[in-house]
Parts: structure tokens; sequence; C-alpha cells
């Protein structure tokens, strides 16, 4: 199962990478990234077991240490298990208080219990503090999100008194599952948490006849010790204080330590454990038939029609985000999906491919990971870092849909779930979802700055290829007001003050080229009584100069790091008042590089025209990477053309008012 309790009882939390993958899909493109290499100087700092008084430097000390952690489970043949988990952590410093004194044990209050639990804090000086049952309550999962076949999973929620810096607090509790989430089997995923671990031991009790399948990079394997009819398999994982996770960095499981444990020996068997259990008797029903009819009635290409299902699918079904393996790894059956509108990626799944099977479109489930990871563990499992989502394959067209992501079109992925290993359910064998998709961005701005000084402008953007359809359906889904708002916080994302105005193309189409004019005025855009470094823009927030200083974020990379190229284009237009003069204009600019694979070449120009006072700027940027997590080594060849590319997107022109 996805485990969210992977280092004592602390709680992963939400999926902030699909919040930052929305930012930056509208804002920057940048987006998280594959396949590297694990680079060496990403672990250099591999302090074991650092104590808090070893740290003189406070800038040095880490937050929250966890110094214990002895994690047991106890594996029957039918899949039930029996956990009991003993952790303690210590508060370094003010953000490690805030860090550790409240905690959280998950459980999926259908099959598992917890049967019991207590919790103290210890102060510096030893006394101890029980936490008391007040302080210890169930809430409700939150990405449940008030759908009722989705509140089987309960946060218990342990909140420790009087912690300070320098207190420890210890967690100790059990848990029992009754079902197995797949029958038969038992599977568990575990990272290392961000704080440095002192000593964290996992031991997992098997039936000496049901041999456990690993895959541990960073753990210590210690030897297998079989007694009484049962093998006690043991890990260990010790780590001082880790590097900063550098911007723009994918996630540290990429090249950092992992472990998954399984007892199903291979990919081809748990697809087909999958399959079996999302066997669904109401796919072929008659009202799936007559409403997947319906929905294609007048098409006869086959194309035509599965993305007309898809687009109905993406627009209608809510999507509950919980990731596979925190519920029963079935979907429900597709009769009940259709009939409440939501579920999650699996009971997607389930429903898009019965109603495409119904006018004869083959398609199946394929798993994956949804983040910025890019590599499966050889043994196969769900997991954080492993499986935990599930999107489809239609074969005869030759591409994967993930119809839970609502703001894709037809044919095109999102960035979380491309170039990365996906297991074909049907065909048990692994395959790789596409590394790259057309994406082009043009952009033309107007700016005509009058006699006081300020300046009416206009400005368009049109996206064409991967990045359409999540513009287009960032605006369909925000109010007026709220779409409004957006166009005046990239104004200002941009530096400049002034009044925003937006306009879009056609809303309702679901494919195709979007489009998106802004309007207004801009203040103080040349002074009228001295010297002015007018921004030589060709875009605002979103443009060339915005994922040029994403790349840059950092002068020297050490991490795998995201890399989603495309095609840009600007032009812009600055129309300068009678009383400025032009004293300085950036000179043209070329840069290219190539590393490993990747390209990137850019290109500007600039003219004057004096009679009519107008200054125009041409940028291109064409970026192909070939993948999506490009190495430090790519970015130490590309740094300096990227350098030369950002300073000329920086560039200013001078303006001097005639007299001053």
């Amino acid at each position: 199962m996805k485990e969210r309790v992977r280092c004592g009882a602390r709680w992963a939390g939400t999926d902030a990478f699909a919040l930052a993958l929305a930012f930056a899909l509208t804002l920057a493109f940048a987006v998280p990234c594959a396949h590297a290499q694990p680079p060496a100087a990403a672990q250099a700092d591999s302090r074991v077991g650092t104590d808090a008084s070893d740290l003189t430097d406070l800038e040095d000390l880490p937050p929250a240490t966890l110094e214990r952690d002895i994690h047991v489970f106890v594996v029957q043949k039918d899949g039930s298990v029996q956990e009991h988990d003993d952790s303690t952590m210590r508060a370094n410093t003010t953000a490690g208080v805030d860090a550790v004194a409240q905690r959280y044990v998950w459980f999926n209050k259908d099959i598992e219990t917890i049967t019991a639990l207590s919790a103290q804090t210890v102060d510096p000086d030893g006394t101890v503090h029980e936490v008391l049952p007040s302080a210890i309550r169930d809430v409700q999962e939150p990405r449940s999100a008030g759908a009722p076949t989705f509140e089987d999973g309960v946060l218990r929620t342990v909140i420790f008194p009087g912690v300070q810096p320098g207190s420890r607090v210890r967690l100790e509790w059990a848990k029992r599952r009754a079902k197995a989430l797949q029958a038969g089997t038992f599977s568990y995923f575990a990272e290392p948490p961000g704080e440095p671990v002192e000593l964290q031991r996992l031991v997992f009790d098997l039936p000496a006849d049901l041999p456990l399948h690993v895959d541990a990079r960073g753990y210590t394997v210690l030897a297998p010790v079989t007694a009484n009819g049962r093998t006690r398999y043991a890990f260990e994982y010790r780590h001082g204080p880790y590097a900063t996770l550098e911007p723009g960095a994918v996630a540290r499981v990429n090249w950092g330590a992992r472990l998954m444990v399984t007892t199903v020996p291979d990919y081809a068997a748990f697809a087909a454990r999958y399959r079996e259990a999302a066997a669904d008797p109401t796919a072929t029903d008659p009202s799936i038939a007559a409403f997947a009819r319906a929905l294609t009635a007048g098409l006869t290409d086959p194309r035509e029609k599965a993305a007309r299902i898809y687009d109905w699918m993406r627009l209608n079904i809510r999507y509950v985000a919980l990731f596979l393996g925190e519920t029963a790894a079935a979907p429900h059956h597709a009769v009940d999906i259709l009939r409440v509108r939501y579920g999650d990626c699996k009971d997607h799944v389930a429903l898009f491919t019965a109603l495409l099977a119904a006018v004869g479109i083959r398609a199946e489930a394929a798993l994956l990971n949804l983040g910025p990871v890019y590599t499966l563990p050889s043994v196969p499992g769900y997991g954080v870092e492993a499986i935990d989502h599930v999107i489809a394959w239609l074969p005869d067209l030759g591409l994967f849909a993930d119809t839970s992501s609502g703001g894709v079109a037809f044919g095109y992925l999102p960035a979380g779930v491309m170039d990365r290993p996906a297991l074909l359910v049907d065909d048990g064998v692994l395959v790789r979802t596409p590394a790259t998709q057309p994406r082009e961005r043009v952009a033309r701005l107007e700016i005509d700055v009058g006699a006081s000084g300020a300046a009416a402008y206009r400005y368009r953007v049109e996206d064409t290829g991967a990045g359409a359809e999540p513009e287009r359906n960032t605006f369909r889904r925000a109010t007026h007001q709220e779409a409004q708002q957006i166009a005046l916080q990239r104004l200002r994302q941009t530096g400049l003050t002034g009044t925003a105005r937006l306009s879009t193309s056609a809303l309702d189409a679901t494919s195709g080229p979007f489009a998106a004019t802004v309007s207004g005025t801009l203040e103080h855009v040349v002074w009228p009584d001295g010297t002015t470094a007018l921004p030589a823009l060709s875009s605002f927030a979103g443009g060339i100069a915005s994922q040029l200083d994403a790349w840059l974020a950092v002068p020297r990379r050490t991490q795998p790091w995201a890399c989603v190229g495309g095609d840009f284009e600007e032009l812009a237009q600055i129309v300068l008042p009678a009383f400025a003069r032009v004293t300085d204009l950036p000179r043209d600019t070329s840069a290219s590089a190539l590393a490993d694979g990747a390209q990137l070449d850019y290109a500007s120009h600039y003219v004057f025209d004096p009679a009519s006072r107008t200054v125009q700027i041409t940028r291109r940027l064409s970026a192909q990477f070939g993948r999506q997590m490009c190495t430090p080594e790519q970015y130490a060849h590309m740094r300096d053309a990227l350098v030369r590319m950002q300073r000329d997107t920086h560039a200013q022109i001078v303006v001097r008012a005639k007299g001053g």
C-alpha cells in the first residue's frame, strides 16, 4: 500500500507537486522532470547520527531530528498485518517545534484499527508530560473532498503539550489491518524523512514460506533470521543533515535512499492481481453502452469518438485525489461512478475504458507514479514514490490518456505522468510514457507611451500544443472577477503597475490553440524630467524571461532538475513620446548550447525607428531537451549560454527626456 506513515507517525501530507505543477504551467512553464544518473555531490553531506550539541552554528542546526524509529510489521499469509511503531523526534529549533508538535497516524477505518496509542513530551531536563486523551482525536482525511465513497481514510491526530527547542516527542502506536488491500499480498514503501535520522529500523516478520522481495537503496540490509516457521527481515537507515533540495530539482528519491518490500514477485504478477481486482461486471451494462453511443452520435472516426468521451469524462466526473493504494486497490463499479459523477484515478479509468469499449475502442489501465519520480523500484508495490496512480492506454490510437487531469486536452498528458515507466495491466509489461510533447507560445506586446510618461498597452498570448488547454481551463473554471485578478497578478509579477482588462478566445473549446489578451494602462513607464532605464520587455510573466530565470535559479546544480522545453516567440513594439530620445539600445544577441541530446537556440533583434520613435524587440527561444529530467552535467554545459540569454531578456533601453 502507499504508506504515508513513512517515518514514525509523520504524515507526508498533500500533493504539493500538483499545486506547484499547475502554477508552473500557468506562469513559467517550469515543471518537474526526468531521467538522470544519481549525482554524487547531492549526497556529499552524509554526517551520520549528528547530535544537536555537535552543531554550533545555528544556521546549520536542522529544525528537527528523528532520534529513533522502530517500526515492526507482522504479516500473515492472507495479507493481514499487525504494525507496531515506536518513534522519538527531537525539536532542535523553534521551526522544529512546529514540525514535531503535532503528528498523525493514517488508517483506513474500513479495514484497519488502531489498537494502542500513547504519546509523551519529554522536556530538555527529562520531565515527562503525557498526552491526554483530549489531545488525541480523529480527523477525516481532507482529500476525500466530501465524497461519501471515499470517507474511509482517517487521521488520528496527536497534539503534544509543552514542546520547546530541545524537547523530544515520543509516539508509540499499534495498528491492525484485518484485510489486505490486495488479497494475499503485502507491500510497503519507505523513503527517509527530510530530517536527520539517528536510527530507523524497519522489521518485517513473515511466514517462512512467503518470501519478501526487496529493493533497498541507501538502507542497510540485515541478514534475515528464520525461526519457528517465520522469517524476520530487517533494514536500518542512518543519515545526518541533508543537502537542501535545489530550486527546480526533482524529488530526492530519484537519487536518494528508498526501500520497497513486497510479497509479489514481479510486475507481471502485480499487473495480474490488479486486473483481477478491477474486473467489473457492470462494464458491459446496457446503460453504459447507451450512454457511450449517445455521446459519440454522428462520429465515425475512432479518435474523434475517444476524444469526445475523454472530454466528457474530464469535465463531468469530479476527481477525488486519493492516491492509488491508500484504499482498496479496485475501482468502484462503472455504473455507480456514472451515477454519482465522481471518483479517484482508478474509477476514472474504469468508467473511461468501459465507455470506450462500448463504442469499439480498446483501452487498458496503466499503473505509474504521479509526481517528480522517474524510475520505479525493481520490485512492484504501491507507494508515495512508487506506484500511486493509474491512467489509460489506448493501443489502437497509440496514446495514453488521463481523464483525472481536467485541464489537459485529448492526445496530451499532464507533465506529472510523462517520461516515466508505466505498467500495462492487461499486457503485464513495463513501457514508458512520452518524454516530450509539442508546446508553443507566441506573445505580442504593444506599449504606447504618452506625453505624461504613462502608457496604454495591449498584450496577446497564444498557446498551441500542450500548453493551450491548461491555460484555457484556468479561465474556464474562473469567475469573471477571478479571471481579471489573474490578469492583474501577471502584470504585477512582471514588475509593472497599472490596470488590466482580460479577454480570451472561446472557452467552450476543448482542443486547439488558446489566446488571451490583456489591455490597460501602465504607470510611470518613461519619466518626462530625466533619464529612464526602460525594461526591454517582450512579454509579461510566463514568457521567455520567466523560463530562463527558473532554470537559472541556482548558480550550480548538483541534483537532477526540471527541464520541460518548447518553442517560444515574442515580439514587442514600444512607441516613445515626443519628449524622449533613445541613448542606448541593447545589441542583438544569439546563443546556443548542445549537451547530451539537449539543444537550446536563442536569438534577439532590436530596431529603433527615430521617425516614429518606435522600438521593436524580437526574441525567439527553442528548448528541446528530449526528456523531463536533466542532469547537473547538462546544466553545467548549458549554463554560460543560459546566462547570455537571461542577460538579454533583462536588457534595458535608456531613454532621456529632451533638454533633461
